[in-house]
């Protein structure tokens, strides 16, 4: 019998060190040819580590959360033979936001190329299960409890681990059915199904009982990108948010008759591809808009093309894909990308070049839209759009009291590049295109 280590691999791109999100296998398992190992994460991807063969695990290189050095020992892995050292090739398992992604994304990983690595092993402990789910249990006659040694920690997605939470599941005590053993969305409703019977006569009662629970939960992989883009961003640009209100009744009047004549053979339309054109337009007006700040080099770059990010909420965070060249795109065009671009990143399946290279980035909260918002700008862009809630009020036109649909846009800017009096007058330039809707297809 030999040892195999497998090293942490280059991942390319000049990376030289990546955070460890998750294992999927522990000391003692039997795993085969190309089975995932675990999933390590880099500015730009989550990336799958498989086996190159087929033994017994001996020996995690390092804690989840933790950021190991390219090189670095991932796993040993007892095999027939001699056995050898592998930097074996990653997978892409699915893209994240890289350099751009919402705003704001931004900032460099702390540097913990010292730290040393950390040997992972479960222990015998088992956990045992909270006192409502003994009880439900004990009330169904069914096993519904599956304890786990206390430092091995369920492998589940982020939308399983989004719903445990909303149903109050402690994932702890789920059995996975799924791939070395990670719980499904299907395991889920198993186990809430069992417990539901059994805790349904007692709820009323629970529903008064002091709690004082408290639970620590890691920032790492994707959560760990997010916080510390938005500090950056936030660290070395000079904000200023300007908000405007725009009559958009209008455009809604135009956007309803469009729909409704093409409804059946082209994309339906939202608001968003209007104001993608609104925005196409103005920035050949204000053009330090449409452009991209390196403070490290005091280098201003103006961009012709406009390659827009669209602020996407996913189930693992805020991913901004980018609608590339929306200067050559029409309303349907620009609909059908944003559509395409946002499911796929709401599915894990957005490119690592679709996340890159956005020059302005647009950000809208929808229905939870607000009156105002203080959006982040996307570093190193100099400028980002928010919309706000659409909302019909009552307005003053012409000495008369009409019902109008109304809508605020706070866009915020670089007050390094970008001029407060020129900021105005960019979004004041938006709400005349928004205003008079004609005038986004006058050339």
């Amino acid at each position: 019998m030999g040892i195999h280590t497998i090293k942490m691999p280059d991942i390319g791109e000049g990376i030289a060190e990546v955070e460890l999100v998750a294992w999927y296998v522990k000391v003692g398992d039997l795993v085969a040819e190309d089975q995932i190992l675990a999933d390590v994460m880099t500015d730009k991807a989550t990336v799958e580590i498989p086996s190159p063969v087929a033994g017994k695990v001996l020996l995690l290189g390092g804690a989840v959360g933790q950021v190991m050095a390219v090189g670095s020992d991932l796993i040993q892995i007892e095999v027939e033979g001699t056995g050898k050292s592998s930097p074996h090739a990653p997978r892409i398992a699915s893209s994240l936001p890289p350099e751009g992604a919402d705003p704001a994304w931004g900032g460099p990983a702390p540097d913990r190329s010292s730290a040393p690595a950390t040997v992972v092993e479960p222990t015998a402990t088992v956990a045992a299960p909270p006192p409502a789910q003994r009880e439900a249990a004990a009330a169904t006659g069914v096993a519904t409890v599956h304890a786990r040694a206390s430092g091995d920690k369920p492998i589940a997605s982020p939308a399983v681990r989004r719903r445990a939470w909303d149903l109050g599941i402690e994932l702890q005590f789920v059995a996975g059915t799924g791939m070395a053993g990670r719980i499904t969305q299907q395991d889920l409703d198993a186990y809430a199904g069992r417990a539901g019977q059994a805790t349904s006569a007692t709820q009323a009662d629970q529903r008064y009982t002091q709690r004082s629970a408290e639970e620590s939960i890691p920032v790492i992989g994707l959560r760990r990108k997010i916080a510390q883009k938005m500090q950056e961003a936030k660290r070395r640009i000079p904000h200023f948010t300007y908000v405007e209100e725009i009559d958009v009744t209008e455009l809604e009047a135009l956007r309803t008759r469009l729909n409704a004549k093409y409804g059946t053979q082209r994309p339906r339309l939202t608001l968003m591809p209007f104001l993608v054109r609104a925005v196409v337009l103005a920035v050949r007006e204000f053009p330090q808009v449409n452009a991209r700040y390196d403070d490290e080099g005091a280098v201003v770059t103006r961009y012709a093309a406009v390659h827009l990010g669209v602020a996407t909420q996913t189930d693992g965070g805020l991913m901004v894909p980018v609608l590339r060249h929306a200067e050559t795109r029409d309303l349907w065009a620009c609909a059908a990308e944003v559509l395409r671009l946002s499911e796929a990143a709401r599915a894990g399946k957005v490119t690592r070049e679709e996340l890159t290279g956005s020059t302005i980035t647009i950000t809208s909260l929808g229905a939870l839209g607000g009156i105002v918002s203080t959006p982040v700008i996307n570093h190193p862009e100099v400028a980002i759009v928010g919309v706000n809630r659409m909302v019909e009020r009552p307005m003053i036109r012409n000495g008369a009291v009409v019902a109008r649909q109304m809508m605020n846009l706070s866009s915020s800017f670089d007050h390094r590049v970008v001029d407060g009096m020129h900021g105005a007058e960019f979004v004041q330039l938006l709400r005349g295109y928004l205003e008079c809707p004609a005038t986004l297809f006058v050339e």
